[in-house]
């Protein structure tokens, strides 16, 4: 796998679910966008700039989407997910020599779940995840799972 050497643009979202529609968190010049899945909750990209980077749109559906089956697989293991659960996923772009690549780092937040469990719940949504199959192989992705 090629890693970038030099990031030149990069796209960061903070995606949770969203348990209260009414509630708005975008401040002046920056936009909430509500983002679903089929059949699943409403998920927000906060805060993101009115004109949004073709990287923090990327991240944003692809956080979505992998939020969404990150409770798949937690229901399927039968692990409630904390009311905070979130994920950060920052997209690169950069180069390494003369050629450009994509690459992207999950931050998973599950305070209070087992190391171990977290880890393999994060496993899983990406090897459910559309977003991952499609991209895996293609580019580097790395995922850091914090659960203090």
């Amino acid at each position: 796998m090629i890693k970038i050497e030099k990031v030149r643009y990069s796209g960061l979202t903070h995606t949770k679910v969203n348990r209260d529609p009414a509630l708005q968190r975008g401040e002046h010049g920056v936009v909430d966008l509500k983002l679903s899945a089929e059949g699943a909750k409403s998920y927000e990209f906060i805060a993101a700039e009115l004109h949004p980077t073709a990287e923090q749109l990327f991240a944003g559906a692809w956080s979505a989407c992998w939020i969404t089956v990150l409770g798949h697989a937690a229901s399927m293991k039968k692990v409630v997910l904390p009311e905070d659960t979130t994920v950060d996923l920052q997209v690169n772009i950069g180069e390494t020599g003369p050629a450009w690549f994509l690459g992207a780092k999950f931050t998973l937040r599950l305070p209070g779940v087992d190391q171990k469990v977290a880890e393999a719940l994060a496993h899983a949504a990406h090897q459910m995840c559309p977003y991952s199959q499609a991209t895996k192989g293609n580019i580097e992705v790395v995922t850091e799972v914090i659960t203090a």
